[in-house]
Protein backbone atom coordinates (compact mmCIF):
# COMPACT_ATOMS: atom_id res chain seq x y z
CA UNK A 1 0.00 0.00 0.00
CA UNK A 2 1.10 3.65 -0.94
CA UNK A 3 1.99 5.32 2.27
CA UNK A 4 0.05 7.86 1.00
CA UNK A 5 -2.76 6.30 1.86
CA UNK A 6 -1.68 5.93 5.24
CA UNK A 7 -0.18 9.28 6.72
CA UNK A 8 -2.21 11.32 8.44
CA UNK A 9 -1.92 14.93 9.97
CA UNK A 10 -0.35 15.02 13.14
CA UNK A 11 -1.34 18.34 15.63
CA UNK A 12 0.82 20.26 17.27
CA UNK A 13 0.10 21.69 20.81
CA UNK A 14 -2.45 24.59 20.54
CA UNK A 15 -2.06 24.43 16.87
CA UNK A 16 1.53 27.14 17.40
CA UNK A 17 2.58 25.54 13.78
CA UNK A 18 1.69 23.50 10.86
CA UNK A 19 0.90 19.41 11.68
CA UNK A 20 3.08 17.09 10.85
CA UNK A 21 2.76 14.00 8.67
CA UNK A 22 2.93 10.68 10.43
CA UNK A 23 2.19 6.92 9.51
CA UNK A 24 -1.14 6.04 10.63
CA UNK A 25 -1.08 2.07 9.84
CA UNK A 26 -3.59 0.55 8.11
CA UNK A 27 -6.46 2.78 7.25
CA UNK A 28 -10.24 2.17 8.40
CA UNK A 29 -11.08 1.89 4.65
CA UNK A 30 -14.91 2.25 6.23
CA UNK A 31 -14.42 5.82 6.47
CA UNK A 32 -12.62 6.53 3.15
CA UNK A 33 -14.75 4.07 0.75
CA UNK A 34 -18.26 4.71 -0.40
CA UNK A 35 -20.34 2.91 -3.17
CA UNK A 36 -23.44 5.02 -4.70
CA UNK A 37 -26.08 4.47 -7.44
CA UNK A 38 -27.40 7.57 -9.47
CA UNK A 39 -30.72 8.92 -9.36
CA UNK A 40 -32.81 7.87 -13.30
CA UNK A 41 -31.51 8.58 -15.82
CA UNK A 42 -27.95 8.49 -14.55
CA UNK A 43 -26.92 10.63 -17.25
CA UNK A 44 -23.70 13.24 -16.94
CA UNK A 45 -26.06 15.76 -15.29
CA UNK A 46 -26.37 13.34 -12.77
CA UNK A 47 -23.20 12.60 -12.62
CA UNK A 48 -22.00 15.66 -12.46
CA UNK A 49 -24.42 16.62 -9.72
CA UNK A 50 -23.22 13.88 -7.63
CA UNK A 51 -19.97 15.18 -7.56
CA UNK A 52 -20.29 18.28 -6.38
CA UNK A 53 -22.15 16.97 -3.60
CA UNK A 54 -19.23 14.86 -3.01
CA UNK A 55 -16.91 17.79 -3.23
CA UNK A 56 -18.72 19.95 -1.05
CA UNK A 57 -17.86 17.83 2.37
CA UNK A 58 -14.92 18.56 4.18
CA UNK A 59 -12.24 15.02 4.87
CA UNK A 60 -12.00 14.52 8.60
CA UNK A 61 -8.43 15.30 9.77
CA UNK A 62 -7.93 12.62 12.58
CA UNK A 63 -7.73 10.08 9.12
CA UNK A 64 -5.75 9.91 5.95
CA UNK A 65 -6.82 12.59 3.56
CA UNK A 66 -8.31 10.55 1.11
CA UNK A 67 -11.94 9.24 0.09
CA UNK A 68 -12.94 7.28 -2.58
CA UNK A 69 -16.12 6.94 -4.30
CA UNK A 70 -17.42 4.14 -6.54
CA UNK A 71 -20.58 5.65 -8.87
CA UNK A 72 -22.77 3.40 -10.47
CA UNK A 73 -26.22 3.58 -12.13
CA UNK A 74 -24.80 5.61 -15.30
CA UNK A 75 -27.11 4.75 -18.11
CA UNK A 76 -24.52 3.85 -20.71
CA UNK A 77 -23.34 0.92 -17.75
CA UNK A 78 -20.08 2.22 -17.28
CA UNK A 79 -19.05 2.99 -13.38
CA UNK A 80 -17.36 6.72 -12.63
CA UNK A 81 -14.69 6.73 -9.83
CA UNK A 82 -14.03 9.79 -7.60
CA UNK A 83 -10.85 10.20 -5.32
CA UNK A 84 -10.35 13.43 -3.27
CA UNK A 85 -7.07 14.20 -1.95
CA UNK A 86 -6.35 16.99 0.65
CA UNK A 87 -4.29 19.57 -1.83
CA UNK A 88 -1.72 20.00 1.39
CA UNK A 89 -1.04 16.56 0.24
CA UNK A 90 -0.05 16.57 -3.65
CA UNK A 91 -0.07 18.39 -6.35
CA UNK A 92 -0.31 17.96 -10.01
CA UNK A 93 2.69 16.18 -10.52
CA UNK A 94 3.13 14.09 -7.77
CA UNK A 95 -1.02 12.99 -9.05
CA UNK A 96 0.86 11.35 -11.10
CA UNK A 97 2.69 9.29 -8.95
CA UNK A 98 -0.15 8.78 -6.85
CA UNK A 99 -2.57 7.40 -10.45
CA UNK A 100 0.25 5.01 -10.84
CA UNK A 101 -0.69 3.24 -7.46
CA UNK A 102 -3.77 3.07 -8.24
CA UNK A 103 -4.77 2.16 -11.68
CA UNK A 104 -2.99 -0.36 -13.67
CA UNK A 105 -1.44 -0.32 -17.38
CA UNK A 106 -3.18 -3.22 -18.98
CA UNK A 107 -6.26 -4.99 -18.38
CA UNK A 108 -4.80 -7.63 -16.43
CA UNK A 109 -4.14 -6.44 -12.86
CA UNK A 110 -1.45 -8.13 -10.52
CA UNK A 111 -2.39 -10.63 -8.27
CA UNK A 112 -3.18 -9.06 -4.75
CA UNK A 113 -0.45 -10.14 -2.19
CA UNK A 114 -2.18 -12.35 0.34
CA UNK A 115 -0.26 -11.19 3.23
CA UNK A 116 -0.57 -7.57 1.89
CA UNK A 117 -1.80 -6.12 5.72
CA UNK A 118 1.77 -7.48 6.88
CA UNK A 119 3.55 -5.06 4.11
CA UNK A 120 2.28 -1.59 5.72
CA UNK A 121 4.07 -2.19 9.00
CA UNK A 122 3.65 -0.39 12.22
CA UNK A 123 1.84 2.97 12.28
CA UNK A 124 4.36 5.73 13.75
CA UNK A 125 3.46 7.02 16.86
CA UNK A 126 4.89 10.33 17.09
CA UNK A 127 4.72 11.92 20.82
CA UNK A 128 4.30 15.17 21.73
CA UNK A 129 7.72 15.57 22.24
CA UNK A 130 9.11 14.31 19.01
CA UNK A 131 6.19 16.43 17.18
CA UNK A 132 7.68 19.58 19.10
CA UNK A 133 11.52 19.08 18.51
CA UNK A 134 10.65 18.21 14.48
CA UNK A 135 8.70 21.63 14.22
CA UNK A 136 11.42 23.64 16.05
CA UNK A 137 14.13 21.96 13.32
CA UNK A 138 11.79 22.44 10.67
CA UNK A 139 11.47 26.39 11.47
CA UNK A 140 15.51 26.95 12.22
CA UNK A 141 16.17 24.71 8.63
CA UNK A 142 13.67 26.61 6.62
CA UNK A 143 14.08 30.22 8.01
CA UNK A 144 18.22 29.47 7.22
CA UNK A 145 17.03 28.66 3.79
CA UNK A 146 15.10 31.54 2.80
CA UNK A 147 18.04 33.88 4.45
CA UNK A 148 20.12 32.01 2.55
CA UNK A 149 18.07 33.27 -0.82
CA UNK A 150 17.78 37.18 -0.08
CA UNK A 151 20.98 38.32 -1.89
CA UNK A 152 19.76 36.42 -4.87
CA UNK A 153 16.31 38.06 -3.94
CA UNK A 154 17.53 41.14 -4.12
CA UNK A 155 19.57 41.23 -7.07
CA UNK A 156 17.05 39.12 -9.15
CA UNK A 157 14.78 42.67 -8.52
CA UNK A 158 17.15 45.15 -9.33
CA UNK A 159 17.83 43.32 -12.76
CA UNK A 160 14.21 43.33 -13.36
CA UNK A 161 13.61 46.96 -12.49
CA UNK A 162 16.72 47.89 -14.28
CA UNK A 163 16.43 45.30 -17.60
CA UNK A 164 13.03 47.01 -18.91
CA UNK A 165 13.03 45.77 -22.01
CA UNK A 166 13.83 42.22 -21.16
CA UNK A 167 10.80 39.12 -21.26
CA UNK A 168 11.19 38.97 -17.42
CA UNK A 169 10.54 42.61 -16.25
CA UNK A 170 7.54 42.44 -19.57
CA UNK A 171 6.20 39.75 -17.48
CA UNK A 172 5.96 41.87 -14.26
CA UNK A 173 4.39 44.68 -16.17
CA UNK A 174 1.93 42.78 -18.30
CA UNK A 175 0.44 40.45 -15.04
CA UNK A 176 0.97 42.05 -11.88
CA UNK A 177 -2.11 44.56 -10.88
CA UNK A 178 -6.00 43.80 -9.51
CA UNK A 179 -8.07 41.90 -11.97
CA UNK A 180 -11.72 43.54 -12.78
CA UNK A 181 -14.27 42.67 -9.99
CA UNK A 182 -16.54 40.26 -11.14
CA UNK A 183 -19.00 37.57 -9.94
CA UNK A 184 -16.34 35.25 -9.72
CA UNK A 185 -14.44 37.13 -6.90
CA UNK A 186 -17.26 37.54 -3.88
CA UNK A 187 -17.48 35.46 -0.19
CA UNK A 188 -18.79 31.97 -1.09
CA UNK A 189 -20.65 29.12 0.47
CA UNK A 190 -19.79 25.39 1.01
CA UNK A 191 -22.13 24.88 -2.07
CA UNK A 192 -20.24 23.46 -5.34
CA UNK A 193 -20.97 22.93 -8.76
CA UNK A 194 -19.17 20.36 -11.05
CA UNK A 195 -19.24 20.08 -15.14
CA UNK A 196 -16.63 18.18 -17.87
CA UNK A 197 -15.91 18.53 -20.93
CA UNK A 198 -13.36 17.11 -23.55
CA UNK A 199 -11.36 18.55 -26.06
CA UNK A 200 -8.75 16.35 -28.69
CA UNK A 201 -6.07 16.81 -28.35
CA UNK A 202 -4.60 16.85 -31.43
CA UNK A 203 -6.96 19.09 -32.30
CA UNK A 204 -5.87 22.39 -29.92
CA UNK A 205 -1.67 21.01 -30.72
CA UNK A 206 -3.18 22.13 -34.86
CA UNK A 207 -4.50 25.28 -33.59
CA UNK A 208 -1.43 25.95 -31.42
CA UNK A 209 0.88 24.90 -34.86
CA UNK A 210 -0.97 27.18 -37.23
CA UNK A 211 -0.53 30.04 -34.43
CA UNK A 212 3.28 29.54 -33.47
CA UNK A 213 1.75 29.34 -29.93
CA UNK A 214 1.90 26.84 -27.34
CA UNK A 215 -0.46 24.40 -26.28
CA UNK A 216 -0.99 25.85 -23.20
CA UNK A 217 -1.65 29.19 -25.31
CA UNK A 218 -4.22 27.95 -26.67
CA UNK A 219 -5.83 26.34 -23.61
CA UNK A 220 -5.86 30.18 -22.09
CA UNK A 221 -7.59 31.39 -25.25
CA UNK A 222 -9.98 28.70 -25.05
CA UNK A 223 -10.86 29.15 -21.25
CA UNK A 224 -10.78 33.54 -22.44
CA UNK A 225 -13.36 33.27 -25.09
CA UNK A 226 -15.32 30.88 -23.11
CA UNK A 227 -15.38 33.50 -19.94
CA UNK A 228 -16.29 36.33 -22.12
CA UNK A 229 -19.74 34.17 -23.59
CA UNK A 230 -20.76 33.69 -19.95
CA UNK A 231 -19.93 36.66 -18.50
CA UNK A 232 -22.24 38.12 -21.53
CA UNK A 233 -24.98 36.89 -20.11
CA UNK A 234 -24.18 37.22 -16.36
CA UNK A 235 -23.58 41.16 -15.85
CA UNK A 236 -21.72 42.09 -18.63
CA UNK A 237 -17.71 41.83 -19.70
CA UNK A 238 -15.55 44.11 -17.82
CA UNK A 239 -13.31 46.46 -19.77
CA UNK A 240 -10.32 45.44 -18.33
CA UNK A 241 -8.65 41.96 -18.72
CA UNK A 242 -9.26 38.73 -16.65
CA UNK A 243 -6.42 37.42 -14.78
CA UNK A 244 -5.89 34.03 -14.36
CA UNK A 245 -3.66 32.81 -11.30
CA UNK A 246 -1.80 29.36 -12.99
CA UNK A 247 0.79 26.94 -10.66
CA UNK A 248 3.90 26.57 -12.17
CA UNK A 249 5.78 23.26 -11.33
CA UNK A 250 9.41 23.52 -9.73
CA UNK A 251 10.18 20.10 -9.52
CA UNK A 252 13.46 18.52 -11.12
CA UNK A 253 12.76 15.83 -14.07
CA UNK A 254 11.40 12.52 -12.89
CA UNK A 255 10.60 14.02 -9.11
CA UNK A 256 7.14 12.68 -8.17
CA UNK A 257 7.10 12.70 -4.84
CA UNK A 258 4.12 13.33 -2.43
CA UNK A 259 4.48 16.61 -2.06
CA UNK A 260 3.60 20.39 -3.29
CA UNK A 261 6.41 21.64 -5.25
CA UNK A 262 4.95 24.68 -7.18
CA UNK A 263 4.58 28.12 -7.36
CA UNK A 264 2.31 30.53 -8.66
CA UNK A 265 2.32 32.82 -11.21
CA UNK A 266 -0.33 35.50 -13.37
CA UNK A 267 -1.67 35.46 -16.54
CA UNK A 268 -3.76 38.06 -18.43
CA UNK A 269 -6.20 36.55 -20.50
CA UNK A 270 -6.98 39.36 -22.62
CA UNK A 271 -10.69 39.04 -22.28
CA UNK A 272 -11.19 42.52 -23.61
CA UNK A 273 -9.90 41.47 -26.55
CA UNK A 274 -13.45 40.64 -28.70
CA UNK A 275 -11.58 38.88 -31.80
CA UNK A 276 -10.45 35.52 -31.05
CA UNK A 277 -7.22 35.42 -33.12
CA UNK A 278 -6.33 38.93 -31.73
CA UNK A 279 -7.16 37.15 -28.20
CA UNK A 280 -4.62 34.14 -28.94
CA UNK A 281 -1.66 36.11 -29.75
CA UNK A 282 -2.42 38.66 -26.99
CA UNK A 283 -2.94 35.37 -23.89
CA UNK A 284 0.26 34.14 -26.15
CA UNK A 285 2.75 37.14 -25.22
CA UNK A 286 1.13 37.43 -21.81
CA UNK A 287 2.16 33.40 -20.82
CA UNK A 288 5.59 33.74 -22.51
CA UNK A 289 6.04 36.66 -20.18
CA UNK A 290 4.88 35.33 -17.28
CA UNK A 291 7.24 32.01 -18.18
CA UNK A 292 10.16 33.96 -18.44
CA UNK A 293 9.69 35.57 -15.12
CA UNK A 294 9.23 32.33 -13.26
CA UNK A 295 11.72 30.78 -14.91
CA UNK A 296 14.16 33.33 -14.20
CA UNK A 297 13.03 33.34 -10.64
CA UNK A 298 12.76 29.54 -10.23
CA UNK A 299 15.68 29.30 -8.15
CA UNK A 300 14.97 31.59 -5.42
CA UNK A 301 11.52 30.61 -5.02
CA UNK A 302 10.91 28.24 -2.05
CA UNK A 303 8.57 25.41 -1.59
CA UNK A 304 8.59 25.10 2.08
CA UNK A 305 8.39 28.06 5.10
CA UNK A 306 8.74 27.82 8.57
CA UNK A 307 5.41 27.83 10.17
CA UNK A 308 5.56 29.14 13.83
CA UNK A 309 2.48 31.01 14.12
CA UNK A 310 1.35 30.18 10.83
CA UNK A 311 -1.68 28.70 11.71
CA UNK A 312 -2.86 31.49 13.88
CA UNK A 313 -2.30 34.40 11.53
CA UNK A 314 -3.81 32.07 8.39
CA UNK A 315 -6.81 30.95 9.97
CA UNK A 316 -7.70 34.42 11.36
CA UNK A 317 -7.06 36.10 8.45
CA UNK A 318 -9.29 33.40 6.46
CA UNK A 319 -12.15 33.93 8.86
CA UNK A 320 -11.73 37.53 8.78
CA UNK A 321 -12.05 37.54 5.02
CA UNK A 322 -14.84 35.58 4.66
CA UNK A 323 -17.18 36.86 7.52
CA UNK A 324 -16.35 40.09 7.02
CA UNK A 325 -17.24 40.22 3.12
CA UNK A 326 -13.89 41.55 2.36
CA UNK A 327 -13.68 39.44 -0.70
CA UNK A 328 -16.92 41.18 -2.15
CA UNK A 329 -15.25 45.00 -2.26
CA UNK A 330 -11.19 44.08 -1.81
CA UNK A 331 -10.12 44.19 -5.94
CA UNK A 332 -9.31 40.19 -6.80
CA UNK A 333 -5.32 39.57 -7.51
CA UNK A 334 -6.85 36.75 -9.77
CA UNK A 335 -9.84 36.13 -11.21
CA UNK A 336 -10.13 32.13 -11.12
CA UNK A 337 -7.25 29.79 -11.55
CA UNK A 338 -6.20 27.42 -14.35
CA UNK A 339 -4.00 24.67 -14.06
CA UNK A 340 -3.24 22.15 -17.01
CA UNK A 341 -1.46 18.91 -15.97
CA UNK A 342 0.28 16.29 -18.28
CA UNK A 343 -1.15 13.19 -17.89
CA UNK A 344 -0.07 9.40 -19.60
CA UNK A 345 -0.77 8.91 -23.24
CA UNK A 346 -1.35 5.46 -22.94
CA UNK A 347 -4.21 3.82 -21.60
CA UNK A 348 -4.78 2.64 -17.84
CA UNK A 349 -6.86 0.14 -16.26
CA UNK A 350 -8.79 -0.33 -13.22
CA UNK A 351 -9.71 -4.08 -12.23
CA UNK A 352 -9.27 -4.90 -16.25
CA UNK A 353 -12.07 -1.92 -17.24
CA UNK A 354 -10.41 1.17 -19.49
CA UNK A 355 -10.63 4.37 -18.16
CA UNK A 356 -11.92 6.13 -20.41
CA UNK A 357 -11.83 9.80 -19.27
CA UNK A 358 -10.18 11.59 -16.35
CA UNK A 359 -11.59 14.68 -15.40
CA UNK A 360 -10.18 16.59 -12.10
CA UNK A 361 -11.73 18.45 -9.31
CA UNK A 362 -10.16 21.04 -7.32
CA UNK A 363 -10.61 23.66 -5.11
CA UNK A 364 -12.28 27.20 -5.00
CA UNK A 365 -12.08 29.66 -2.01
CA UNK A 366 -13.34 33.33 -0.76
CA UNK A 367 -12.62 35.59 -3.88
CA UNK A 368 -11.68 32.96 -6.42
CA UNK A 369 -15.04 30.99 -7.34
CA UNK A 370 -13.77 29.04 -9.98
CA UNK A 371 -11.04 26.54 -11.09
CA UNK A 372 -10.45 25.59 -14.76
CA UNK A 373 -7.94 22.02 -14.27
CA UNK A 374 -7.23 19.92 -17.07
CA UNK A 375 -6.00 16.83 -17.65
CA UNK A 376 -4.26 15.47 -20.95
CA UNK A 377 -4.86 11.53 -21.10
CA UNK A 378 -5.22 9.13 -24.09
CA UNK A 379 -5.59 11.86 -27.12
CA UNK A 380 -8.04 14.10 -25.28
CA UNK A 381 -7.74 16.89 -23.13
CA UNK A 382 -10.14 16.61 -20.02
CA UNK A 383 -11.48 19.74 -18.37
CA UNK A 384 -13.05 19.55 -15.21
CA UNK A 385 -15.06 23.24 -14.05
CA UNK A 386 -14.98 23.27 -10.02
CA UNK A 387 -17.38 25.93 -9.13
CA UNK A 388 -18.66 27.87 -5.97
CA UNK A 389 -22.43 27.72 -6.85
CA UNK A 390 -22.75 31.51 -5.19
CA UNK A 391 -20.08 32.39 -7.72
CA UNK A 392 -20.62 30.15 -10.68
CA UNK A 393 -24.53 29.04 -10.16
CA UNK A 394 -24.76 27.50 -14.11
CA UNK A 395 -21.44 25.77 -14.45
CA UNK A 396 -22.88 23.73 -17.48
CA UNK A 397 -23.63 27.08 -19.42
CA UNK A 398 -19.44 27.82 -18.88
CA UNK A 399 -18.73 24.07 -20.32
CA UNK A 400 -21.00 24.27 -23.33
CA UNK A 401 -19.16 27.90 -24.33
CA UNK A 402 -15.92 26.26 -23.78
CA UNK A 403 -16.63 23.53 -26.22
CA UNK A 404 -17.97 26.47 -28.44
CA UNK A 405 -15.02 28.12 -28.34
CA UNK A 406 -12.75 25.35 -29.35
CA UNK A 407 -15.20 24.58 -32.58
CA UNK A 408 -15.08 28.66 -33.10
CA UNK A 409 -11.02 28.78 -32.88
CA UNK A 410 -10.52 25.29 -34.81
CA UNK A 411 -12.67 26.78 -37.70
CA UNK A 412 -10.85 30.05 -37.45
CA UNK A 413 -7.65 28.22 -37.76
CA UNK A 414 -8.21 25.97 -40.73
CA UNK A 415 -8.34 22.90 -38.76
CA UNK A 416 -9.26 19.98 -40.23
CA UNK A 417 -13.20 18.65 -39.02
CA UNK A 418 -11.74 15.54 -37.84
CA UNK A 419 -9.47 17.12 -35.17
CA UNK A 420 -11.30 20.46 -34.29
CA UNK A 421 -15.05 18.50 -33.25
CA UNK A 422 -15.15 18.50 -29.66
CA UNK A 423 -15.74 15.60 -27.94
CA UNK A 424 -18.65 14.80 -25.90
CA UNK A 425 -18.74 12.20 -22.94
CA UNK A 426 -19.40 9.65 -24.38
CA UNK A 427 -19.89 5.34 -24.54
CA UNK A 428 -17.39 4.00 -26.01
CA UNK A 429 -16.66 0.11 -26.45
CA UNK A 430 -14.33 -1.55 -23.89
CA UNK A 431 -10.99 -2.92 -24.27
CA UNK A 432 -9.50 -5.74 -26.03
CA UNK A 433 -11.00 -8.16 -23.54
CA UNK A 434 -14.85 -7.03 -23.56
CA UNK A 435 -15.23 -6.38 -20.57
CA UNK A 436 -19.08 -5.65 -19.49
CA UNK A 437 -18.35 -2.11 -17.76
CA UNK A 438 -15.73 0.21 -18.84
CA UNK A 439 -14.25 2.62 -16.04
CA UNK A 440 -14.08 6.52 -16.50
CA UNK A 441 -12.64 8.05 -13.82
CA UNK A 442 -14.87 10.65 -14.06
CA UNK A 443 -14.25 12.96 -11.37
CA UNK A 444 -10.33 12.00 -10.42
CA UNK A 445 -9.00 14.26 -7.80
CA UNK A 446 -5.35 14.20 -8.49
CA UNK A 447 -3.51 17.66 -8.56
CA UNK A 448 -4.45 20.67 -5.86
CA UNK A 449 -7.25 18.13 -4.87
CA UNK A 450 -9.41 18.41 -1.76
CA UNK A 451 -13.09 19.52 -0.81
CA UNK A 452 -13.01 23.10 0.52
CA UNK A 453 -16.01 25.27 2.74
CA UNK A 454 -15.11 28.72 1.95
CA UNK A 455 -11.30 28.34 2.16
CA UNK A 456 -11.03 25.75 5.00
Amino acid sequence: MSPFFRARLAPLPLHFANPLWVDGGIPDFARHLQRIVLPQPGGVAELHACVAVLHSTVLDRHAPLWQLAIIDGLAAGEVAIYLKVHHAAIDGISGLGLAASIFDDSPDPPPLPSDWRALVGEAERAGTGARLTGALRHTATQSLSLLAQVPSAVRLLAGLIGGRRQPAAEGMRQNLGFGPRTALNGPITAERGFAAVSLPLAGVRAIAERHGATLNDVVLALCSAALRDYLAAHGGVPRKSLLATMPVSLRDAGNTEMTIQATLTLVRLATDVADPLRRLQAVRAAAGAAKALTKRARSIIPTDFPSLGVPWVVGGLASLYGRSGLAAHVPPLANLAISNVPGPRQPLYVAGGRIRACWPLSIVTHGLGLNITLFSYCGSLDFGLTVARAAVPEVQSLATALQAAYVELAQLSDVPPAAGQAQQPRRRTVGARQRPAALPAAARGASRRRSSTGGA
